[in-house]
């Protein structure tokens, strides 16, 4: 295969800070077109505030994220959204007195293609076949793994060029688990580019083109998804080996 070379999104030197803690301290990663990058850690490692400053969600103090080859330091997530940089936030999110095509619709609102949006809905419901049968659920009333698949539908339906997702396996069943996991293959074999957040490493890591581990704050290990997996010192602090 063919080394994936163009960069969609370069982070450089980020540093963010919330309520006097310091919770990225200079954090440096890029993702290419077409890939799938796992960014591991053990929980209060900075992952999540990571993935928010990227997407907008939170200020950063320092540092510079560039997307597409322009700095999109500042700009909030609705905005980015337009562009194609959308994440699936940890806890899901969902419309819960909404049914699931109105949550699928919301994902869609800064789209006014309407065929394309009927079309995209029809491929949501081939991809997570459970949602078609649950289509007019309300989806307060769903399982917490019936959310998540969800919440990726919704997010693929404003047709993302990067998604981030921020730990989509957290708290689910085993059984579960395996599915959310499917999902992120075939949305990755789909072509879209995809950055997962795990504390699930030995998952993350095996689906992985490359890996990044981030402890307090730093990146402190970088390489291909399957070299990560198969090293010692991310096997004794995050497989349990």
């Amino acid at each position: 295969m063919a080394e994936k070379t163009n960069v969609l999104l370069k982070v450089k030197g980020l540093k963010v800070a919330y309520g006097g803690i310091q919770a990225v301290k200079g954090v440096d990663f890029e993702v290419r077109e077409g890939e799938l990058v796992s960014l591991i850690g053990s929980n209060g490692a900075g992952k999540t505030t990571t993935m928010k400053a990227i997407t907008g969600t939170l200020g950063m103090n320092d540092g510079d994220i560039e997307y597409l080859g322009k700095s999109i330091r500042g700009r909030g997530a609705w905005d980015l959204v337009k562009e194609g940089l959308v994440m699936v936030p940890e806890g899901r999110g969902v419309f819960a007195r909404m049914t699931i095509t109105e949550n699928l619709l919301m994902g869609a609102y800064t789209r006014n293609d309407q065929a394309g949006i009927a079309a995209d809905i029809e491929k949501m419901f081939t991809i997570f076949p459970r949602l078609r049968e649950r289509k007019d659920q309300l989806a307060g009333t769903m399982s917490g793994g019936e959310q998540q698949m969800l919440a990726m539908g919704r997010a693929l339906m404003s047709q993302p060029k990067v998604l981030l997702l921020d730990e989509p396996s957290m708290g689910l069943s085993p059984i579960m688990v395996d599915k959310i996991f499917e999902v992120v293959r075939d949305v990755y074999q789909l072509g879209v580019t995809v950055v997962l957040v795990e504390q699930n490493a030995s998952r993350a890591l095996a689906l992985a083109d490359r890996g990044y581990v981030m402890e307090s704050g730093l990146i402190t290990m970088t390489g291909a998804g399957q070299d990560l997996l198969s090293d010692p010192k991310v096997r004794a602090a995050y497989l349990g080996e």
